[in-house]
């Protein structure tokens, strides 16, 4: 059974519009004014709220401000009551975020007409988070397991070798079978970091006050950032430090958090390197589109068809000869750059090469 909220000053109103209510079988609740009316939203956590507009105290508009500011009733569907009429009395009122606006005098049909759209409206909504939120469990719950079983089978394979044979080895070999370990270890650690960003990502998409409170924050020198990234990369990639061609030529601050662009950075560096041959060159090269900062991405290797990039974010491509999916580094990309006024594209012709492409805006400072 739905529950109703009835905010109204006048006491005539408020029990015709509850009498309504409960002969069509709804819970009611019924509050005097807006300061009681928000105290009886955020303990009951009624379905709808209908609520006046002009009351002492409270008036509708603060209501329903107060409530949207609160993450548990800031998503309850709210239809304004009101005498005025006017397009810019409507206007302010779903300015503040109502859902819809019933105008005094309305009839008994008016009234449940306006009650069963937003119901079904708020239904609707609530169905299709549920269903992207098992099509997000579904994905993980597929791809985690065969993600992961890679640096899971070096570790294993590593170790048992280690302990079968470590007497007949000597130490450049220990050392080699160790450093196998510890890189598959880190592999381990950062695809699981990865599977817990995608999901904490794709629940913020859908969490509006979240995404309200979502840090911001500079890189006053991104040349710096991506040489630090990139020294770090390398010492996974040792065969490959003199294909990767840096072109940074513009130290401007831009407005993305620090350790986001880091991120960033982190997994198309990695991707350009892990998918394109040793001896082919990798680079990255910045510039400035007016007032963009834009940083490229280049590699010669095997690059993505126009339908893994139309696809990408919608599934994790498998279809790889080393069986590790490149589509989740990508994804995190360009959810990253998205939230954080970003934009991301990729170019490629597949057999011959690449280019992915951020562009973050310009801090007001540079």
């Amino acid at each position: 059974m739905k529950t109703i909220l009835v905010i109204e000053d006048e006491a005539y109103v408020r029990e015709i519009i509850l009498d309504i209510l409960d002969a069509e079988g709804f819970g009611i609740l019924g509050a005097e004014n807006g300061k009681l009316g928000v105290q009886v939203a955020r303990e009951r956590s009624p379905n709808l709220i209908i609520c006046d507009v002009m009351m002492p105290e409270m008036d509708g508009c603060e209501v329903l401000k107060t409530l949207r500011e609160s993450p548990q009733t800031a998503t309850i569907p709210f239809i304004f009551l009101t005498a005025k009429s006017t397009r810019s009395d409507i206007r302010s009122g779903m300015d503040l975020g109502a859902d819809d606006y019933l105008t005094k005098p309305f009839t008994r049909q008016e009234l449940l007409g306006a009650i069963a759209s937003r119901i079904q409206k708020q239904e609707a909504v609530e169905r299709k988070t549920q269903e992207q939120l098992e099509q997000l469990r579904s994905s993980i719950t597929l791809s985690l397991p065969h993600e992961l079983r890679t640096p899971l089978n070096g570790i294993m394979a590593s170790s048992q070798l280690l302990m079968e044979d470590f007497k007949e080895m000597n130490e450049g070999e220990i050392g080699t079978f160790l450093s196998d370990i510890y890189n598959s270890a880190h592999r381990l650690y950062r695809l699981t970091c990865n599977f817990l960003l995608y999901s904490d990502l794709e629940l913020l998409k859908r969490d509006p006050e979240r995404l309200k409170r979502l840090p911001k924050g500079t890189v006053e020198d991104p040349s710096s950032t991506i040489i630090s990234v990139a020294d770090r990369l390398l010492e996974s990639y040792c065969d490959r430090a003199l294909d990767l061609h840096l072109h940074l030529t513009h130290h401007l601050e831009i407005e993305v958090p620090k350790t986001v662009f880091q991120k960033i950075v982190e997994e198309l560096l990695d991707n350009a390197l892990k998918f394109s041959l040793p001896e082919t060159p990798v680079t990255v090269k910045d510039s400035v589109k007016i007032d963009k900062y834009c940083l490229e991405f280049g590699d010669r290797g095997r690059g993505m068809t126009a339908a893994q990039i139309a696809n990408l974010g919608q599934n994790f491509d498998r279809t790889k000869s080393d069986g590790v999916g490149f589509g989740l580094g990508l994804i995190l990309v360009r959810r990253l750059s998205e939230l954080h006024g970003g934009n991301f594209a990729i170019e490629s012709i597949p057999g011959e090469q690449t280019t992915a492409r951020v562009l973050f805006p310009l801090s007001s400072l540079s």
